[in-house]
């Protein structure tokens, strides 16, 4: 279960947190395959701590052997004993301390891990609607803060909390009076707990909430750099960003104002406790009831409890930070989890494109409701039917209306249109990354991000103008798509996609560096890299949204024709970036305003009076019209 998201001083909707409930049976879920390595290790730490609680009773014989004028001779058992138990204490706590940040690394590697197969397979409107800011601000601070508590306040945590109960049950076997004296201490250390948590859930929340906007605007600001400065925009956004900052600022010495509060309180409680102890101490010592070394040892004991307890007492510092981090977390898994709608009766709509030519004015339709899910059915017909689509970023915010498409196998299909005409939403929605507000998606991509592969590889696979070139060796970056592939058919990739020529005369050819800190790729040839991927994974279906707009006029064709060799053989969906890319295709689909208004081969509408002629002329120009 996961708290309703927090929306942005801005609209953004920002991902989902979940509640203390779910982040606890999360955290259950995560520790129990290794609870064998959980209850070892603490164990091992009860052993450790029980053997130190020997230090205080030693040091107190001590100095009853002193107080009383026996023989030096008398210290030297006491002595070895305290020499022995520093030794077993040391390696009996480097033991446990071992095995619980194992238990802590393991679980905390298991986190990561879950947590970005998750993410990866958001909806990608969903991330749209949050902003990178949040996801960003999720993958580091909130990650680190859970790191950086599993690794060094979890193993304090579990030592502290088992040295205090010990420790108090050692009071009591000395005298129950020093425990009533001690537990003085204990309602000023609670009320002091209360007052913390209760205003630390809420601040941490509302930091790391702050953080991501603060982010978020960084990120907007440095990523539209150009456009803030063609707009001269400079100042707005310096301010936007220096609100944010003071934001973040104030929230964080409202944290620090905390803790220091926390501290002091904590101060008053160790005082109270001492001095009950030292003065139940003096009146039974003064009645004959214990030994100065038995009274020495309880003072001994209270005192060794303020590291314990100021520890465990400032580790909810931590816990508190890393709890609402991993609420963060959990809330993205969640997200991630939540099961589709079950099978409904979608609207009804006209019939398909059956790949005919038309022209006309689309007939305005609604959205469907967004419990309206897509079928997953097969369609024997075709490699890809798209029914009555629609699909919206938010409400008032249509993009698609009721996109009824065919895709024949073996067809290569061109969309085309204006910009936000809707061509890069259907196109991800037939790539099977992005769920519809409404309507069905029939062959290889229904099943959506998670759809099976085939023999040959997965059943579709999208390329986009973003093409992310990975840190490692050209043939590790290669083999991503198909991870069994040899060097042969690396090579053979590369050729189809005219790419091995500057391949091989890269310094160490295959094995060269790429990437992040490695060699570094222009934008026509990272689009090659990509078209040689999608030709390692085979797919049935390939959707190109845009994936040769990064290369400019002077290599576009060369990549144009790669792209040609990459889809030959397997149905494409292409969203044209040049109309050269419609003249070669088998049908070109032309979407206005989210609307299908013309389909047909590129001779046909070209000749006709309609929005495809208009593009045509528009985009031509001064070119001479390539032929097919």
């Amino acid at each position: 279960m996961t708290t309703p998201p927090h929306t942005a001083d801005e609209g953004a909707e920002l991902l989902p947190v979940a509640t203390a409930a779910r982040t606890r049976a999360a955290l259950r879920t995560l520790v129990r395959p290794d609870r064998g390595l959980a209850l070892t290790g603490i164990g091992v730490l009860v052993a450790a701590t029980v053997v130190g609680l020997l230090v205080q009773p030693l040091l107190g014989r001590i100095v009853d052997i002193v107080a009383d004028g026996r023989p030096a001779g008398d210290l030297t058992l006491p002595v070895v004993l305290l020499i022995a138990v520093a030794a077993v204490q040391g390696v009996t706590t480097t033991l446990g301390l071992t095995r619980v940040a194992r238990l802590g690394e393991t679980v905390l590697a298991r986190l990561r891990e879950q947590f970005v197969e998750r993410a990866l397979n958001l909806p990608a409107d969903r991330l749209e609607r949050a902003g990178s800011g949040d996801l960003t601000a999720r993958v580091t601070g909130d990650v680190a803060r859970v790191t950086e508590a599993v690794r060094s306040a979890l193993p304090e945590m579990a030592r502290s909390v088992l040295a205090i109960g010990l420790t108090l049950g050692a009071l009591a076997l000395l005298d129950v009076r020093f425990l009533l004296a001690a537990l003085l201490a204990v309602p000023v250390q609670l009320l002091t707990a209360r007052w913390y948590v209760r205003r630390a859930v809420t601040l941490y929340a509302d930091q790391r909430v702050a953080n991501g906007a603060q982010q978020q605007q960084l990120l907007e600001t440095i990523g539209g750099a150009v456009t803030v400065r063609g707009h001269r925009l400079e100042e707005r956004h310096t301010e936007r960003g220096a609100d944010r900052s003071r934001k973040a600022v104030d929230l964080t010495m409202r944290s620090v104002n905390l803790v220091l509060g926390f501290y002091g309180r904590l101060h008053i409680a160790e005082y109270i406790g001492l001095a009950a102890v030292l003065i139940a101490g003096f009146w039974l010592v003064r009645d004959g009831a214990v030994s100065i070394g038995t009274a020495t040892a309880a003072a001994l004991y209270f005192h060794s409890l303020f590291g314990p307890v100021n520890a465990a007492l400032v580790l909810l510092d931590d816990a508190q930070s890393a709890a609402a981090g991993l609420a963060r977390l959990v809330g993205v898994t969640d997200l991630a989890e939540q099961p589709e709608p079950k099978p409904g009766k979608p609207e009804a709509a006209g019939k398909p494109d059956a790949g005919k030519a038309t022209r006309g004015k689309a007939t305005p339709g609604k959205a469907a409701p967004a419990s309206v899910p897509r079928q997953r059915v097969a369609s024997p017909e075709a490699a890809v039917s798209v029914h009555a689509v629609s699909h919206a970023y938010g409400p008032g915010r249509p993009v698609l209306h009721e996109v009824s498409l065919t895709l024949a196998p073996g067809e290569h299909v061109a969309l085309v249109g204006a910009s936000g005409a809707g061509k890069s939403t259907l196109a991800r929605i037939v790539a099977g990354v992005q769920q519809p507000t409404a309507g069905t998606v029939t062959g290889p991509t229904a099943g959506a991000v998670t759809a099976p592969a085939g023999p040959g590889g997965p059943s579709v696979v999208l390329v986009t103008q973003e093409v992310h070139v990975f840190t490692g060796t050209l043939a590790d970056d290669l083999r991503l798509a198909r991870p069994d592939a040899t060097d042969d058919d690396l090579r053979a990739a590369l050729v189809t996609v005219d790419a091995l020529d500057w391949a091989a005369a890269l310094p160490d050819g295959l094995a060269t560096v790429v990437g992040e800190g490695g060699h570094r790729l222009d934008a026509a040839r990272a689009q090659q890299l990509a078209l040689a991927r999608l030709v390692l994974a085979d797919p049935a279906l390939a959707v190109l949204d845009e994936a040769t707009a990064e290369a400019g006029s002077a290599g576009a064709r060369a990549l144009e024709r790669s792209a040609g060799a990459a889809l030959t053989g397997r149905t494409a969906l292409v969203v044209a970036h040049r109309l050269t890319q419609a003249v070669a295709a088998d049908r070109v689909v032309v979407l206005e305003a989210g609307r299908v208004v013309e389909s047909g081969p590129h001779e046909m509408l070209r000749d006709a009076d309609g929005p495809y002629a208009a593009l045509w002329r528009a985009w031509s120009g001064s070119r001479a019209a390539p032929h097919p």
